[in-house]
């Protein structure tokens, strides 16, 4: 019998932080709270060029993507989709339009700003909250 390596989607996300050290995040359709960013798409030249062009799609921020934070593999809910699993990879971005506040978009219900104290009570994944956590001790 052969092997067949799975396929999985690529999400990147960024980490972005405004001047009063609050992360960015939006609230997606599961009801949870997410990094900005998508799927990496055929037009795209990097995996930074995509979390670039993707923060500001949704937000309307312009950034820069840093260092590489993290990858990991997110399993959604429902449990009754087991082979459904994305690729998750974050980086840190720097913003640079820190005086702009940011705006939502269509793809969210919601868009807020937490300090880091806060991020560990939200819904979402642990993996959002580690990279998040691995930005703040690099700033």
């Amino acid at each position: 019998m052969d092997y067949t390596p799975p396929t999985w989607p690529v999400s990147v996300k960024g980490v972005a932080v405004d001047g009063r050290r609050r992360v960015l995040l939006l609230k997606n359709e599961r009801e949870e709270w997410e990094l900005p960013g998508g799927r990496l798409e055929p037009r795209d030249t990097t995996a930074e060029f995509a979390v670039e062009r993707e923060i500001e799609e949704e937000t309307g921020w312009a950034v820069k993507a840093g260092p590489l934070l993290d990858v990991w593999i997110y399993q959604p809910l429902p449990v009754a989709m087991p082979d459904r699993r994305v690729v998750i990879v974050t980086y840190g971005c720097t913003v640079l339009t820190p005086d702009m506040p940011p705006v939502l978009s269509h793809e969210h219900k919601q868009l807020g700003m937490f300090t880091a104290d806060e991020v560990s009570g939200l819904a979402m994944p642990d993996g959002y909250k580690q990279s998040i956590g691995t930005w703040f001790a690099r700033m």
